[in-house]
């Protein structure tokens, strides 16, 4: 028998079905530990949810996001337009025929609502917001910000991320990888959908982007848990820990002869915190403990049920917040279905119905989030921000008693932790129609959010395909005037 041969046999020996089967195990889980590596990037130090500390020292330690999808019209909420009020049913001056996002506009259109001030600072609100109204002295509104879209995925996407394409990372992404969480058995980063559904671009608006897989928000809500959590039936509480303290053994002999894998040690951490959140996570959504003082302050006793499903959500993020959750985004709207209606803010045809339907969901369990945080003494670490993607023309739309988008100014409020509370900052003009005094970019807006944090925008960046990211881009100032 020639050398080749006998190669040849041993080789075939060697390759009998039970050794084929074993290799091929160890391949295909080599293949799957590789693969689950790439997605956690080359910053494998920072993959860890343990906390870290801020460039310098931040006011807040934590952030609640209230998005309301659909373009908010600062006209009919939180900017009073004296001369809009007296100029009703006239041509808009000096801008000839305007053309927005869904075609021609007609004459201006006054809030079909009244107005009053309130508060030591005299803030003019809304009659539709009077809950919201009395907590005007906590917040500081800024009237003039700007978006690079007049569409509401790619305009949410900027407001979320910085950018209007996808595959950037979101606000609270960022947050997470720079300081990590305050609790290791809950996500550090949250994300509340409306009861109805998910808003436009969808989980885009609370990616991980580029940043590693660890730091993607959480979406559940107080009446949806997380999915996929639960323990398949007749799973006894022994038998699970008997599993988790093998599987254990196995992963610690797997560091053992990977010494210095970082990357590794990431992804076991992260399915380690998948396990405790069986614990967890049940705990923090359940309701029942809360008393009934409190759910009645929220609203969760509405008739309506979107309300109560949104006043429950707000319960959720206080007590997500409480329990050290760093980043939590709650959402009051969803995408627009054709068949259940109008969801969200998008009021082009029927402003008024639209809104007297939209605004009592959104005012009393806001407020009371408000006014829990602070009387918990959750409010002075914690930054609240209230956002939409852009604003609302000051004209009616043609053909309709409605609003079309208007990206030229815009509304935005943060309170809480180093706000500096009953300030109205900036204005768009008489009418509404563009921010003109004290302009300000999302960009602007984000790095006030991490400047609040203790995080220079500049210096919180990501090496990706050859550039330094970060969530301002290439631009960004703070509002220094919002900080107290």
């Amino acid at each position: 028998m020639s050398p080749a041969e006998m190669n040849s046999l041993r080789y075939a020996r060697w390759l009998d079905r039970r050794e084929f089967l074993g290799q091929m195990g160890t391949c295909l889980g080599s293949i799957a530990v590789a693969a689950l590596l790439a997605e956690d990037g080359s910053a494998a130090a920072r993959s860890s949810l343990a906390p870290r500390p801020p460039h310098f020292p931040g006011k807040a330690r934590r952030v609640l996001q209230i998005f309301c999808p659909g373009a908010v019209s600062h006209l009919d909420t939180f900017e009073y337009k004296p001369d809009l009020i007296k100029r009703h049913g006239q041509p808009m001056p000096g801008r000839g025929k305007i053309v927005t996002f869904q075609g021609g506009n007609g004459n201006l259109l006054k809030s079909p609502w009244g107005w009053s001030r309130h508060g030591r600072s005299g803030k003019w609100v809304s009659d539709l917001l009077p809950n919201l109204a009395g907590c005007v002295d906590d917040i500081a509104f800024i009237h003039s910000l700007t978006a690079r879209s007049n569409t509401h995925g790619p305009a949410m996407l900027q407001m979320n991320t910085g950018f209007v394409l996808e595959g950037f990372p979101s606000a609270g992404a960022w947050v997470t990888y720079a300081l990590g969480s305050d609790n290791q058995n809950l996500p550090a980063f949250v994300a509340i959908p409306d009861p109805r559904g998910m808003p436009p671009s969808g989980p885009a608006n609370w990616s991980n982007g580029f940043l590693p897989a660890a730091f993607q928000g959480t979406a559940f809500s107080a009446d949806q848990p997380i999915a996929n959590l639960k323990a398949p039936k007749g799973t006894t509480a022994a038998g699970e820990k008997d599993v988790r303290g093998f599987l254990d053994r196995l992963n610690e002999q797997h560091l053992k002869g990977n010494p210095g894998h970082s990357e590794l040690r990431a992804r076991i951490a992260a399915y380690e915190l998948a396990a405790r959140m069986q614990l967890s996570a049940p705990e923090v959504s359940d309701l029942s403990k809360e008393d009934a003082a409190t759910m009645r302050l929220y609203g969760t006793d509405s008739r309506n049920p979107v309300k109560a499903g949104y006043a429950r959500n707000c319960v959720l993020a206080r007590r997500l917040l409480e329990r050290g959750v760093r980043f939590v985004q709650l959402y009051c709207g969803a995408c627009a279905s054709a068949v259940d209606g109008l969801l969200n803010w998008d009021a082009h045809k029927t402003l008024k119905e639209d809104y007297e339907r939209h605004c009592p969901i959104m005012d009393q369990p806001t407020a009371a989030l408000l006014k829990d945080l602070k009387q918990r003494g959750l409010l002075q670490e914690t930054l609240v921000l209230w956002t939409t993607e852009f604003g609302r023309m000051p004209t009616h739309q043609t053909g309709s008693a409605g609003r079309d988008h208007n990206p030229f100014g815009f509304t935005a409020w943060m309170a809480g932790a180093g706000v500096k509370g009953g300030l109205s900052y900036g204005a768009t003009d008489a009418l509404g129609y563009k921010a003109e005094r004290d302009i300000c970019t999302i960009y602007d807006f984000h790095a006030t959010v991490l400047h609040l944090l203790g995080l220079n925008h500049k210096e919180l960046t990501y090496y990706h395909n050859g550039s330094q990211r970060r969530l301002t881009d290439v631009h960004g100032q703070t509002i220094n005037a919002v900080l107290a």
